[in-house]
């Protein structure tokens, strides 16, 4: 049965796709790495670079409840690692928020405190 409300909304996964070169001292890169902690996020993570989902979706696709999910959604949020890139209704009317992986990549780098521009600069022409 067709509903009023669209199930399907607008989804952006753009992005500028500059790549992330963290260190690892930064503050940064302790919150990702400890967002990536447990098998769950990282299941969550994979899980959205096949196509962005609703936490529900999530949950399903890895066999978790919908409130664990979040809480790594969560997590990710504020690593960086995952966007809310929009929104859909449910067959209810409920608005839904749409997960994404942010589009740009990651690399995290050890050792070293010579010239790290000049790194994030090689590292960014090796990725085109």
């Amino acid at each position: 049965m067709s509903g009023l409300l669209p199930s399907e909304g607008n989804v952006n996964v753009g992005g500028d796709g500059t790549p992330r070169v963290l260190w690892l001292d930064d503050d940064e890169t302790e919150q990702l790495i400890s967002s990536l902690a447990t098998e769950t996020a990282r299941e969550i993570l994979s899980c959205l670079h096949e196509s962005p989902s609703t936490a529900t979706e999530i949950g399903e696709a890895v066999e978790t409840s919908v409130q664990n999910v979040r809480h790594h959604l969560g997590n990710l949020i504020e690593a960086d690692l995952v966007v809310v890139a929009g929104t859909r209704y449910s067959e209810k009317g409920r608005e839904m928020k749409v997960y994404a992986p942010a589009s740009a990549p990651f690399v995290v780098c050890v050792g070293g405190d010579g010239d790290r521009e000049g790194f994030a600069e090689a590292i960014e022409s090796f990725l085109e």
